[in-house]
């Protein structure tokens, strides 16, 4: 059978979604620079669609350091209104200056726990969760744990981590595997 032949979630429609759905969506994700990368893009992501994000995904690498928290902890209010002229990224002040502040609080948080990837992991004793959904339509937009880890990054400062941003981001850092069963990447529990 053909990569392309194969069942896939109902969501991944376009070239861009399907090589996301293939090699990244539900895969867990344990570095720290790949785990923040996904927390700004999640962020940037609120009120559009991911495909948005994907689309201009590259265009955020190059904009935002390769995603390197220690140097956008650092960015001032002119790399905020250079950002704002980058008409390749999403240019929303709120956003960006999330972007610093989320880089500042990852810091801290990797101070604290050794590791932003030992924090976010530990509220699923690092096991990921293994949904059983027959469709899409059943998938949950957050969860109770989405709104614990929300409420709790929001105590440590963070910015931009609603319920329903912490559980895309979930997804997307393979906490929460929610291929549907006939997705050939459906992996029931082990």
């Amino acid at each position: 059978m053909k990569k392309d032949d194969r069942e896939r979630c109902s969501w991944a429609t376009t070239d861009l979604y399907k090589e996301y759905h293939d090699k990244e969506w539900g895969k867990p994700v344990h570095d720290d620079g790949k785990l923040f990368e996904m927390l700004v893009l999640e962020g940037m992501q609120a009120g559009l669609s991911w495909l948005t994000i994907l689309n201009k995904r590259m265009a955020f690498r190059e904009a935002f350091d390769q995603f390197d928290c220690q140097k956008i902890a650092l960015y001032d209010e002119v790399k905020v209104d250079e950002l704002m002229q980058n008409a390749k990224i999403v240019r929303n002040r709120l956003k960006i200056r999330s972007a610093i502040v989320n880089a500042r609080q990852f810091i801290k948080i990797q101070e604290e726990y050794g590791s932003f990837d030992a924090f976010i992991w530990s509220y699923v004793d690092y096991k990921p969760i293994h949904n059983h959904f027959q469709s899409e339509v059943e998938l949950p937009a957050a969860t109770p744990l989405s709104d614990k880890i929300s409420k709790d990054l929001k105590k440590h400062g963070f910015k931009f981590v609603g319920s329903t941003i912490v559980y895309a981001y979930m997804q997307a850092i393979g906490i929460v595997n929610d291929h549907v069963k006939s997705c050939y990447l459906y992996a029931p529990d082990e």
